[in-house]
């Protein structure tokens, strides 16, 4: 009899799930099973943050949605607070597993695990799917290796190649393997908390993916998409597909059809541009491993700032001496969100107006960002710290030019309180020695 493990993990999703339905058509049995243990810090710098309690509510969320999906063909999902080397070992040696799926995730530890565990059984068939981007790697015009060393030469080279349409629906699952393994437990779907500025799970996902498309924003998205505030200036797409809850693939069918029946132009062009930015992220995640996390990046460069306590814990509380930071801040820590133009201008602040090394504000937006993407976000940050894809060699941003372009009013600051800040950066010196106050 075959039996068939779906191992989930940032794909928290039933609809557009090619693994679940080929293991809906190749095995006789099946278990639905999710690891729900933090993997260890990247760095040693990021130890000190633990996912917030908006990142663990939207993950929930979504784990609630999953179960509930599952649940209506006959399964649960069942949750291990183990990591993933630590409860398949357990369960391949107590069932005769014959089949494990799973999408492929370019974070290391990721890469790591899987690959062991398919190092270690090599009788059990490891399934691997790509639904966490556009294209499988057969479908690219290079190997994963030969990754262009910028986005220009990415995006030239991939976006005229035609995609894939979403998977099939999935109508059924085979039965449920019936077994009790201590560390696996069905995943209880919770009563929602209060409601909050994003809410995870599949149904949310769809929705907005709906709701946004039902309306013109799409048209005239490149006009507002650089908005450090508002829920309509851009598509707030990027938690659910950060949770894998919704897929670039359904996105892109979305505006196709929107292209089709509305209009195509600039702006329709920049959501499927901005798609190829999260793609390109994934396969320099898959092509530099923990070289991601490395203070030299991938060029091998000497890694930029050092790290000043205080200085970081302003940056942190956004209490420093640039109002359009300290408001940037203050609404991530409110609401686990910040616009693209936000993290790029207070990662330039951190970077090269606070000399902090860049992996201490890549690991604070780890904790916090409910939109968290590994790829993205530390592709990202060491893309503004000159040590990853950008062929300028770093991106600082002056202040407050920044600030007349996108919040020339200060309607954002004060909003967010920007201007409640301790104009004094530094109370000590590096040695600790109090610094007296100017005159």
């Amino acid at each position: 009899m075959s039996i068939g493990v779906v191992w989930f993990g940032n794909d928290l999703r039933t609809s557009d799930q090619a693994m679940l339905w080929q293991a809906s058509h190749e095995v006789e049995q099946l278990i639905c099973i999710y690891c729900n243990t933090p993997l260890p810090g990247h760095t040693p710098l990021n130890n000190f943050a633990a996912p917030s309690h908006k990142r663990q509510r939207f993950l929930q969320d979504g784990l609630d949605d999953l179960a509930s999906s599952l649940a209506e063909m006959g399964h649960s999902l069942f949750v291990s607070e183990q990591q993933a080397l630590q409860i398949f070992p357990i369960l391949f040696n107590e069932l005769p597993i014959t089949h494990v799926y799973r999408n492929h995730h370019p974070g290391w530890y990721e890469q790591k695990s899987l690959n062991q565990l398919i190092f270690d059984f090599p009788d059990i068939q490891f399934q691997l799917h790509h639904g966490l981007t556009l294209f499988e790697p057969k479908d690219l015009p290079f190997t994963p290796k030969e990754l262009p060393d910028s986005f220009s030469k990415f995006r030239k080279a991939v976006e005229l190649s035609e995609l894939l349409p979403p998977a099939p629906e999935v109508q059924f699952l085979p039965p449920q393997v019936s077994f009790v393994l201590p560390g696996l437990t069905p995943w209880v779907v919770r009563q929602r908390e209060e409601q909050l500025l994003f809410n995870g799970g599949e149904l949310a996902a769809l929705t907005q993916l709906s709701d946004y498309f039902a309306t013109e924003l799409a048209s005239h998205y490149k006009e507002t998409r650089n908005a450090l505030d508002g829920w309509e200036h851009s598509t707030k797409f990027s938690p659910w597909l950060a949770q894998g809850s919704i897929s670039p693939s359904q996105i892109k069918a979305c505006l196709d059809v929107y292209e089709r029946d509305h209009c195509a132009n600039d702006s329709t062009y920049w959501i499927f541009f901005e798609l190829l930015w999260r793609e390109y992220f994934h396969w320099y995640g898959t092509r530099y491993g923990k070289d991601l996390f490395r203070g030299q990046g991938i060029r091998g460069q000497g890694s930029k700032g050092s790290f000043y306590a205080e200085r970081f814990q302003k940056w942190c509380q956004g209490n420093t001496p640039y109002p359009i930071v300290n408001a940037c801040m203050k609404q991530l820590n409110s609401t686990g969100y910040m616009s693209n133009r936000g993290r790029q201008l207070v990662a330039s602040c951190l970077i090269y107006d606070l000399g902090i090394d860049w992996r201490y504000g890549a690991a604070y937006f780890e904790s916090q960002l409910v939109d968290f993407d590994v790829a993205s976000n530390w592709g990202n940050w060491q893309y503004i710290a000159g040590v990853g894809a950008d062929p300028r060699g770093g991106r600082h941003f002056n202040l407050n030019k920044q600030t007349q372009m996108y919040d020339p009013e200060h309607h954002f600051i004060e909003r967010w309180g920007g201007h409640q800040c301790d104009q004094q950066l530094d109370s000590v010196d590096a040695a600790d020695w109090p610094i007296a106050p100017k005159q």
